[in-house]
């Protein structure tokens, strides 16, 4: 199993790379989020990778980091969800995005990635959950932290959406305390 390429990157044909790896050329398959982040060509590029073994085709998938790389293989275990529709789905959210959406159990922001419709989103959020938000929530890119889970799900009882409530959240300092937070994100809401 080939688990990470360095390398030289020889060309960048969206979503597919060919890296030089000492005088052998490994064409893979990457998601947008890494795509923008590669250096450029000519210059070394280090790829975590999965692959993937089918009846007709040797398949390796590239990722930026190994968070990512996780992700794909936590997506690609759901029934009916493949590598292809896994890196549409890295390619059209974070991965801290994901994480929220799963925790929040948000469907209409999956549906939003091609080729993703209502009932695999809702599936996929069924089979993530437990699974991709709480690991994630806890080491993502944007850490939605005990206290602000609480005030996030306090402003959603109170009857405000889940994009409100997320919006008041940021207005809230990281290290607030569960009642101030909901008092200053309740403020935000009242001059939004």
């Amino acid at each position: 199993m080939i688990g990470r390429l360095s390398g030289i990157l020889l060309e960048k044909n969206p979503p597919q790379l060919l890296v030089d790896v000492q005088g052998v050329g490994y064409e893979v398959d990457v998601p947008m989020s890494t795509f923008y982040n590669l250096p450029g060509v000519g210059e070394k590029v280090v790829l975590f990778t999965h692959q993937a073994i089918r009846e007709d085709a040797h398949l390796l998938f590239g990722f930026g980091n190994a968070e990512e790389r996780a992700v794909f293989r936590q997506l690609i275990k759901i029934s009916g969800i493949g590598a292809r529709m896994a890196l549409s789905i890295l390619s059209g959210m974070s991965i801290a995005d994901l994480a929220q959406a799963v925790t929040l159990q948000e469907s209409g922001r999956l549906v939003k990635v091609p080729g993703i419709g209502k009932k695999t989103a809702e599936r996929l959020l069924l089979e993530l959950k437990g699974k991709l938000g709480a690991d994630l929530g806890a080491g993502g890119a944007h850490p939605v932290h005990d206290s602000q889970s609480d005030i996030l799900n306090a402003l959603i009882a109170l009857g405000y959406s889940d994009k409100e409530a997320l919006l008041a959240l940021k207005t809230v300092p990281a290290g607030a305390g569960v009642s101030d937070g909901i008092k200053q994100a309740l403020k935000a809401l009242s001059k939004g």
